[in-house]
């Protein structure tokens, strides 16, 4: 897989774009100076325990995690002190989600070493992936961090426009298809639109099978590009709720392309798809926002 990271400064912020065969495939804003804090490692002392939601909260001295009892809550009360890593970012309102780490706590809370960043983590899947960036002080930036960084000019000039369609939450599809995404702070919906698709042969419903198919590796790809996360309902376009869970194979196969490797649920009496996507890092469009 040919891949190439591309990195340009915007003001306080680092445009990063990964590309994978000459698509865009992950695209995000990275602040060096407010990192958002995943795998950031701390000393904190867990404060409240919170059995009805089964953990607890740790004081980590700027902030307050969440430490669910599957990522080692279990094994701390009220007052003790231990290191924790942060595994999902401070967002909707909601405080960092901790997990339990092996390092040694220092005596206080507080930030023991930041996490990787971003760039770090596409730098771990990809660890051979020149990074291009357009700017001479952030290529000096960078390279204490990583290898294989080299100036491009106007690196980002073939994917401006596909970057600026990500602040719209419609996104145009195969087939004259539309999707339209919709957060809210439960989960995040997307709706099909079969738009300009018309039958050109075979009956209705086989035209609607044949559409949604051509459609999935599309929006399996803006759902990753995008960064969406937690749990994901799709309303497919057309279709009888009762045949819709013949669109699962391709689905799956679709999402296991993504890194994080969502998983399809499956189908809701309504003929949703049930996606259930690891929320780590802000949504783009919370980013963009």
């Amino acid at each position: 897989m040919a891949t190439v990271i591309l990195a340009s400064a915007r003001g306080e912020a680092v445009r990063l774009a990964l590309i994978e065969n000459g698509a865009l495939a992950e695209y995000t804003l990275w602040r060096p100076a407010s990192p958002d804090g995943v795998g950031d490692l701390y000393t904190g002392r867990v404060s409240t325990r919170a059995s009805a939601l089964g953990g607890a909260f740790a004081d980590l001295g700027d902030t307050t995690g969440f430490l669910p009892d599957s990522a080692g809550g279990k094994t701390l009360s009220e007052g003790d002190i231990a290191a924790f890593r942060v595994t999902r970012a401070a967002q909707g309102g909601k405080g960092p989600r901790l997990a339990l780490a092996k390092d040694a706590p220092g005596a206080r809370p507080g930030l023991i070493a930041r996490g990787p960043g971003p760039l770090g983590d596409w730098r771990a899947l990809h660890p051979t992936a020149p990074i291009y960036a357009d700017d001479y002080a952030l290529i000096a930036a960078l390279r204490p961090r990583f290898a294989l960084v080299e100036y491009k000019s106007g690196c980002f000039a073939d994917i401006e426009d596909e970057i600026a369609s990500l602040e719209d939450l419609e996104i145009a599809l195969p087939g004259g298809a539309r999707a339209t995404i919709t957060p809210t702070p439960a989960l995040t919906a997307i709706d099909i639109d079969a738009g300009a698709a018309t039958a050109e042969r075979g009956g209705k419903a086989a035209s609607q099978a044949r559409l949604n198919r051509a459609v999935i590796p599309e929006l399996a790809r803006q759902i990753r590009l995008r960064n969406l996360g937690g749990a994901i309902l799709i309303d497919f376009a057309g279709m009888k709720a009762s045949s819709r869970a013949a669109l699962g194979p391709d689905l799956a196969a679709a999402l296991a392309r993504d890194p994080l490797k969502p998983r399809l649920l499956g189908f809701t009496v309504l003929g949703f798809a049930e996606v259930l996507r690891p929320r780590v890092r802000t949504p783009l469009h919370e980013i963009l926002r």
